[in-house]
């Protein structure tokens, strides 16, 4: 039976192993991804095994022990186990797909499903991120207009030639936003400076906007399935009104050749955020349902 002391702890040499899984078991939702697990093991600590060709996943933070369903071929002995030890240790049952929710009702009738609207993530087509056509990105466009016609600004790739000088920008947008006065903040800022720190052992991409000489912006993703890519982080400085739409703008240019989708995670309940993807007119949500201890 699974226990406990199965799951060890994910570290950066373990990336191979969720490689292999989500070739041939792709993700469809943000939470899943090596990055967003390695990048947050300081807020969350995340764990794993491999068993029967199957992944399984369990977090712990100082709140909550939580379990996923099992990643990979439907097995249901497995998935009996999990559910088990979630009972056992009184643990949450998390990041729950519709399709999943769909096969846990009806193994587990006795099962009561909670919508996780905080968490899920927004996805768009590219193409509309990249082009904002018709009247439903007007608003947005006469922004995109005012500031590129008051703000000269040049793209790059991130590479080894300016990545210090990305590193420099996240110190000043941190030193704007004042993390070190808020939690969340805080921990995202951790989780952003791990990332950039093993940028390539990650594979990740991402562009910087330059203006007047300066790195002002950045947006990191990398592709998360075969029609998808996931926007990691997106920053931009605030002395610019109308630079995160420029930024959000051309990394969509960028991957539009690439993906028909981009995922732009979720908004954790923050109202300002909310309102903000949603002024992006989403294509369809990942939904995400909990299952209480």
């Amino acid at each position: 039976m699974l226990a406990l002391s199965d799951f060890r702890k994910v570290e950066l040499r373990d990336k191979s192993v969720f490689d292999d899984c989500y070739s041939r078991f792709p993700s469809s939702h943000s939470s899943d991804l090596f990055t967003t697990i390695i990048s947050w093991e300081e807020y969350v600590e995340y764990r794993y095994v491999v068993q029967e060709n199957c992944l399984l996943l369990m977090s712990r933070t100082e709140k909550e022990l939580q379990f996923r369903v099992p990643i990979g071929s439907f097995r249901m002995d497995l998935l009996d186990q999990v559910v088990a030890l979630a009972r056992k240790e009184h643990a949450s049952i998390g990041y729950i797909k519709s399709t999943e929710r769909d096969l846990l009702s009806h193994q587990y009738p006795s099962l009561t499903f909670i919508e996780d609207r905080d968490l899920y993530d927004y996805v768009y087509r590219a193409s509309d991120l990249a082009t904002l056509p018709g009247t439903a990105y007007a608003k947005i466009r006469n922004r995109l207009h005012k500031f590129t016609k008051e703000t000269p600004y040049s793209i790059e790739d991130m590479t080894d030639d300016n990545m210090d000088e990305v590193h420099e920008f996240l110190k000043r947008w941190c030193l704007w936003k004042d993390c070190a006065s808020d939690e969340v903040l805080e921990n995202e800022r951790k989780a952003i400076v791990f990332s950039m720190a093993h940028f390539f052992d990650l594979g990740l991409s991402g562009i910087a906007l330059r203006i007047d000489g300066t790195i002002e912006a950045v947006s990191v993703f990398e592709q998360m399935n075969a029609d998808t890519a996931v926007i990691h982080f997106e920053k931009g400085s605030p002395d610019y009104d109308g630079i995160y739409k420029a930024v959000n703008m051309e990394a969509a240019k960028r991957l539009q050749t690439k993906v028909e989708f981009i995922d732009r995670e979720e908004d954790l309940g923050i109202q300002g955020l909310r309102k903000a993807k949603l002024s992006y007119h989403p294509h369809h949500f990942v939904e995400v349902y909990h299952v209480l201890p």
